[in-house]
């Protein structure tokens, strides 16, 4: 690829982290794009040469966090586990492992895009929707493993939309109180949450949240 078009690829890769970092931080009508060109160390020119709008870049980011999201979790070391089970608490386990440092360094763009818009921007809503639709599509495939492995009186779909919820839920408290100990103590729930629906001895090793 010559330098040109690399840079330009370059240029609009910052300017969807930059969205993605400042509508964690302030919120997405907090987030002008003059910050955004900032941040980015990019000219308004380059903004509107790869986006029509604000609200253009915004559905982009929320693809690019989709993208960014699936890959972080594809990789995650609980999927080596040969138990069901293991890997779906490996996957709570994992989920309190990424609460660290600031809340806008672990909190989700498009929950809190979403809560933000939901109402004024249609467009943005649904393409937030898709990325957390996305992880529940990830989510319900492990739960339907360990139901396959223990049976329990839950459907995949109902338990991965509580589990997400839980996460998303978790957010909000830990913003609301500028605290992340809101998160982390709601993600334990959690945890002990799953090991009950799904009861098995106790002399299985099982990978408990730090």
């Amino acid at each position: 690829m010559p330098a040109a078009a690399r840079e330009t690829a370059n240029s609009r890769t910052r300017l969807l982290t930059a969205t993605i970092d400042l509508v964690r931080a302030h919120g997405y009508a907090a987030t002008r794009v003059d910050d955004v060109c900032a941040a980015a160390g990019v000219t308004k020119g380059s903004f509107f040469h790869h986006f029509a709008s604000k609200e253009d870049l915004a559905i982009e980011a929320a693809r690019q966090w989709d993208q960014g999201a699936s890959h972080l979790f594809s990789l995650a070391e609980y999927h080596r586990q040969p138990d069901a089970l293991d890997r779906l608490l490996g996957y709570v386990a994992y989920r309190k492992e990424l609460i660290a440092g600031d809340i806008r360094e672990w909190s989700c763009y498009a929950g809190t895009t979403i809560q933000e818009v939901h109402e004024t921007s249609p467009a943005i809503r649904e393409a937030c929707a898709v990325s957390i639709e996305n992880h529940l599509l990830f989510l319900r495939a492990m739960i339907e493993d360990v139901l396959r492995e223990y049976p329990a009186g839950v459907t995949a779909d109902s338990l991965a939309t509580f589990m997400q919820a839980v996460v998303q839920g978790a957010f909000v408290m830990a913003k609301a109180r500028q605290d992340r100990q809101a998160a982390l103590d709601s993600i334990d729930h959690l945890y002990r949450h799953v090991e009950m629906l799904f009861p098995r001895s106790t002399s299985k090793k099982r990978r408990k949240p730090r």
